[in-house]
Formats: C-alpha cells, sequence, structure tokens
C-alpha cells in the first residue's frame, strides 16, 4: 500500500475516532463553556477577563485534579454557576474534563 492511501486512511480513522474521543463535549462547551472560557480554552473574552478565568492552554490552567473539575462543572464555583439542573450529567461533565484537557499545548 503506498503512502498517500495510508495517509488517507489514517486521517479518515482520525476524523472518525476524534468525536468519540470526547463525546459530545466539544458541542457542549461550545454552547456553555466558550462564552466565558472562549473556544480555544484562554478565557481571553469579555466575561473570561472579568472572571479572570484560567487560560487551559497553559500548565498553570491546567493544576486541578480531574475530579474538582467535574464538581465545578456540576455544583460551580465562585461566580460560575452550576450545571447539573442545566443539562449536563457526571458523564457529560467527565467528558468536558477530557476535552478540557486536549487544550494544553
Amino acid at each position: 500500500m503506498n503512502w498517500e492511501i495510508k495517509a488517507t486512511m489514517l486521517t479518515s480513522a482520525l476524523l472518525i475516532a476524534a468525536p468519540a474521543a470526547y463525546g459530545d463535549a466539544a458541542a457542549t462547551y461550545a454552547a456553555k463553556c466558550a462564552s466565558c472560557h472562549g473556544k480555544d480554552g484562554k478565557g481571553q473574552t469579555t466575561m473570561g477577563k472579568k472572571m479572570k478565568v484560567l487560560d487551559y492552554t497553559t500548565a498553570e490552567g491546567q493544576k486541578w485534579a480531574d475530579a474538582d473539575g467535574v464538581k465545578v462543572i456540576l455544583e460551580g464555583k465562585g461566580k460560575m454557576k452550576g450545571y447539573k439542573d442545566k443539562g449536563i450529567d457526571e458523564a457529560a461533565a467527565k467528558d468536558l474534563v477530557k476535552y478540557i484537557r486536549a487544550f494544553k499545548k
């Protein structure tokens, strides 16, 4: 098999696997998190700057345990309200944490 076919097959496999790796987390993040945390996770939105949210692309912004991330998503923290009554269950929160972890460079 030549390299072009292998590259096409690998690309196709990655495109199929990527959504499965994060469940619906990308869509949930875009709908419920990006307005404050930014599409890129840097928190450079008007509200993100005002609330001094973490920059998820940095090591400092990733200094929290997964369980703490799930808890904050579900229950809220500080000015951030929880999302357990807004359509995010524990499984979805865990997927969001995985998605957010991928922002780290």
